[in-house]
C-alpha cells in the first residue's frame, strides 16, 4: 500500500512503507528537529513509524507481506467441506425480522447478504467510491492545511461535490499539498487552479 511524506508543506517521498521509512528516517537524521508526516494513501490519515534501528530492520519491518502463504503444490489431503474461496467471516447484527426474511430466501442467510450487497454497489453509481475519495482528501486537508487560509470553505466545497470552488479556496495553499489532495481524489472532479 502506497504511503506519502511530506516535510513540512513540501512532499519528500512516496511510494511503498519501507522506502518511505527509509526516508523519513534519512530526513531526520539530517533534520532531527524536522517535522514530517507520513500518510496513508488508502485513507489520508497520519501514520506512525517505528524508525528504530538500522536500514535493512527498518525495511524488513515495512517490507510488504504477501497473504498467500500456500505452497507451490499443496500436497496435503483435503477435508471434507467446501474448498477455501476467500471467505472472511464476520459478526452482522440484524434484527428478528430480518433473520426470519433471510431464512425463506433460497441459498441460505450468507448467499442472499452476498447477492444483496453485490446488488448494492452496481446500484451505487460511484457515490460510495466518490464519499471515500472525499473523506481520504478531508482526513490529510484536515491535517495539513487546517490552519490554512480557505480552508473552512474548501471542505465545504468537497463534500458539496464542487471542485471548482474547491480549487479556488486552496488556492492559496503549498503547491504539494493541492497535488497531492487531487491525488487522493482520484476520479473526483478537481480542476488545475487558475493562478
Amino acid at each position: 500500500m502506497p504511503h506519502t511524506a511530506f516535510h513540512n508543506a513540501t512532499r519528500i517521498a512516496g511510494g511503498p512503507l519501507a522506502a518511505i521509512a527509509l526516508a523519513v528516517k534519512a530526513a531526520f537524521a539530517a533534520d532531527p528537529a524536522a517535522a514530517i508526516l507520513v500518510f496513508d494513501d488508502a485513507t489520508g490519515k497520519v501514520v506512525d513509524l517505528d524508525l528504530r534501528g538500522s536500514d535493512a530492520e527498518i525495511a524488513a519491518r515495512y517490507a510488504p507481506r504477501s497473504d498467500d502463504t500456500t505452497p507451490a503444490v499443496d500436497e496435503t489431503p483435503r477435508g471434507r467441506g467446501r474448498p477455501k474461496l476467500g471467505v472472511v467471516a464476520r459478526e452482522v447484527t440484524l434484527l428478528p425480522r430480518h433473520w426470519d426474511w433471510l431464512a425463506l430466501q433460497s441459498g441460505g442467510a450468507s448467499q442472499t447478504l452476498r447477492r444483496l450487497v453485490d446488488d448494492a454497489r452496481k446500484s451505487d453509481g460511484g457515490r460510495s467510491q466518490t464519499r471515500a475519495a472525499q473523506e481520504r482528501a478531508y482526513a490529510f486537508i484536515a491535517t495539513m492545511a487546517g490552519d490554512r487560509e480557505g480552508f473552512e470553505e474548501a471542505s465545504r466545497a468537497l463534500f458539496a461535490g464542487d471542485g471548482e470552488r474547491f480549487a479556488e479556496h486552496s488556492r492559496s495553499w503549498p503547491a504539494d499539498i493541492r497535488a497531492y489532495a487531487r491525488e487522493l481524489l482520484a476520479g473526483f472532479a478537481l480542476p488545475e487552479p487558475k493562478l
